[in-house]
């Protein structure tokens, strides 16, 4: 079972999806499909079949994203996390091999999209960090076996409830 965890920038950014498509998105493919539809045989009317089907895939994602805002817990910046790996940090990694990393750890959800560097917080890697410190030494689980990884620094992104 997926964490029902979100950052308040990921959950603005799926509301913003929802508000889009709801409420643009929808009512011009809508529109599209009445006059599609207007214009006799279906059967054989791509404008008609595109966007029907196009409707449904915006209607499967409203459900989805309603369903997925109503479970979500957003996640704010507190004072306490400060020194430690916690959900939404910015967390840079090295290891003996000479690779960096450098993500956020967040919600499920957000981890899909334009956002490369976003883990999430279910990943062996995250779930290894959780309260771990700066030149703290992580071993993560990987397929390969035993990878260790050492803490260099952690950051937070502080963003006030809108």
């Amino acid at each position: 079972m997926k964490t029902p965890l979100i950052t308040r920038e990921g959950y603005n950014k799926l509301r913003a999806e929802h508000d889009h498509l709801w409420n643009e998105k929808r009512p011009e493919i809508t529109k599209i499909v009445s006059w599609a539809a207007s214009l006799g045989d279906r059967s054989e009317n791509a404008d008609y079949t595109y966007n029907k089907r196009l409707l449904r895939q915006i209607d499967r994602r409203v459900r989805y994203l309603r369903k997925c805002l109503a479970e979500l817990k957003i996640v704010d910046y507190s004072p306490q996390q400060e020194g430690k790996v916690f959900f939404g940090a910015w967390v840079h990694v090295a290891n003996d091999q000479g690779e960096v990393k450098r993500f956020r750890i967040v919600g499920p959800d957000e981890i899909y999209g334009e956002q490369k560097d976003y883990i999430s917080i279910d990943s062996p890697m995250a779930r290894a960090l959780i309260k771990k410190e700066v030149d703290d030494e992580v071993s993560v689980n990987t397929p390969e076996g035993i990878k260790v990884w050492y803490v260099n620094a952690i950051e937070y992104v502080r963003l006030s409830a809108e």
